[in-house]
């Protein structure tokens, strides 16, 4: 009679855990999160473009000489509320002979042959930061540059203005909610993530008590992993979120103008932060929990 070996099986070890599963989980928990925190990026982005574009016409009274046009201009750039671009003060001067050609070119109607003479102004167009685009600040810098001498008049489209710092002051509390229930969202699936895969571990913390190990024994090498699996998620998530970022960059060249590699790059670091927090936290409450259980409630 032939006798059959018995097959050998591979039997998956007590209390085994499932790294992969989880390092998946919180990396995926991330990356959705970092999405979003691309998008208020993107959209604070666009609306310091915006801001940025708002411009002050300043009409200035006839018949200066040279010298008053020049310090006119030195007295414009001085002033705190003039944004700069690629250090260069945002101030452009434009005669009343370049203002009546632009006219022309626009409506094709040569309104000095009827005239007699050009009725237009020399002015100074300025680019207002972004930082004081506010409507009682634009009032205020409406007021200051009217009480400059020389200047006769100071324009902006203050309807304009209002209704963009209005519908920008109500996409970003919007865009401020979502971003605060998608955190909360993610902090509870990552939690529930740690939780479930110690729950294989929950013989191992009964096992280690019962021969006399203190709580921080015990609870050390879990923390450590658990910390350890968010940083190592945040930098998966911040790998994959980055990847994807170059690829839209070069795929739509429009968005490179919304580019902000400081705040993405702190978006990056946030993640892993993140990641690190709520993994230590969320391991530390759950092997707490195991610790006060008794025999009978661990099945």
């Amino acid at each position: 009679m032939v006798k059959k070996h018995p097959t050998s099986v591979k039997k998956k070890k007590l209390g085994s855990y499932p790294h992969a599963m989880v390092v998946f989980s919180i990396s995926l928990s991330l990356f959705v999160i970092g999405l979003f925190g691309l998008l208020l990026i993107h959209a604070g982005k666009l609306s310091e473009i915006v801001k940025e574009s708002i411009e002050m016409q300043v009409y200035l009274d006839r018949n200066l000489t040279d010298v008053q046009l020049v310090r006119l201009r030195k007295t414009f750039e001085a002033k705190e509320y003039i944004a700069y671009k690629n250090d260069s003060v945002q101030v452009h001067f434009v005669s009343k002979e370049d203002g009546a050609k632009a006219f022309l070119n626009e409506t094709d109607e040569d309104f000095m042959a009827f005239l007699g003479e050009n009725p237009l102004r020399d002015a100074y167009i300025l680019k207002i930061d972004a930082d004081h685009s506010g409507s009682k600040e634009l009032q205020q810098i409406q007021k200051d540059l009217q009480e400059v001498a020389g200047v006769h008049e100071v324009q902006y489209v203050a309807n304009l203005i209002e209704s963009i710092n209005s519908n920008i002051r109500k996409v970003s509390l919007v865009l401020l909610a979502f971003a605060g229930i998608l955190l909360l969202v993610v902090t509870i699936l990552i939690n529930n993530t740690i939780k479930l895969a110690l729950y294989s571990q929950r013989f191992l913390i009964r096992s280690m008590q019962l021969v006399g190990a203190t709580s921080f024994f015990i609870q050390r090498p879990f923390l450590n992993r658990a910390t350890w699996q968010g940083i190592l998620s945040g930098i998966i998530a911040s790998g994959v979120l980055f990847a994807l970022m170059q690829y839209a960059y070069f795929e739509i060249e429009e968005l490179r103008l919304l580019r902000d590699e400081q705040q993405m790059i702190l978006l990056m670091i946030a993640l892993v932060v993140l990641g690190c927090i709520i993994g230590f936290l969320s391991s530390y409450r759950a092997v707490r929990k195991y610790l006060g259980m008794s025999l009978d409630e661990l099945y």
